[in-house]
């Protein structure tokens, strides 16, 4: 192996490393923010309120989206990657209050 494939090699190494870490932080950052929103499901189910709050949704979409914007992330995909959490989580508040 020539000294730039082995480099190359090492860098491939530990970007996939960090990846795995970050997968990692993302999957139990989701696992407590599950948590969060379960209770809230309980609470709403408690208290007769609706299972989503569109107000509050739109709310977190621009916020989220400028988040993005601050990282250098594309604000379409935080806004797909929230709304797909929202879906999950309206269908978890719904469960409760069957």
């Amino acid at each position: 192996m020539t000294d730039a494939i082995t480099r190359a090699a090492t860098l491939l190494k530990e970007h996939r490393e960090s990846i795995d870490r970050l997968d990692a932080i993302l999957v139990f950052t989701l696992a407590e923010r599950f948590k969060h929103t379960q209770a809230v499901g309980v609470l709403k189910a408690q208290h007769d309120l609706p299972p989503s709050d569109p107000a509050r949704e739109e709310k977190q979409i621009a916020r989220l989206q400028d988040l993005a914007i601050q990282a250098d992330l594309d604000p379409e995909f935080a806004k797909k990657f929230l709304n797909f959490v929202i879906q999950e989580v309206i269908q978890h508040h719904k469960q409760h209050q069957s």
